[in-house]
This record gives structure tokens, C-alpha cells and sequence, in this order.
């Protein structure tokens, strides 16, 4: 899986690397940045994430699902 410490392209993808950051900060994590502009964990790491201070991975689709997805959009 690649590691990427840019913002995701998707929203999905940038609500899941955001809130599985914030679960972290609530649970004690100390913040990636210096001084964040909130103390609310989901705003500290929406900032940390348009910061570019995460990193995260992102799982590959299979190979077959590239297929699947060009068989569908000829139908």
C-alpha cells in the first residue's frame, strides 16, 4: 500500500484519514502542528490533514476491479 501525506482527492477518502485522526487526538495524541486553531479534535485534524502533517496509506484496487469497472461503463 502507498503512503501519501497528500490531501485525499475523494471526500470519503478525506472523512475516513480525517476521523480516524481525530479518534486519535481524543485519545491523547498530541497535535501534529504548533499551534492549532481550534481545540476540537475533528477541526485539529482537518487542519494537520490541509497541512500535509498525516500520513496515511490508501489500499490498491485489485486488478480485476480496473476490468469490471470497463465492462460496465461499455454496457
Amino acid at each position: 500500500m502507498p503512503v501519501s501525506n497528500e490531501v485525499p482527492e475523494s471526500k470519503f477518502a478525506y472523512v475516513v484519514v480525517a476521523g480516524k485522526r481525530a479518534r486519535q487526538l481524543m485519545f491523547g495524541a498530541p497535535p501534529l502542528i504548533a499551534n492549532p486553531r481550534s481545540r476540537k479534535p475533528t477541526c485539529i485534524a482537518m487542519e494537520e490533514l490541509n497541512a500535509r502533517r498525516l500520513e496515511y496509506q490508501t489500499p490498491e484496487p485489485p486488478e480485476d476491479a480496473a476490468e469490471k469497472d470497463r465492462k460496465l461503463r461499455k454496457e
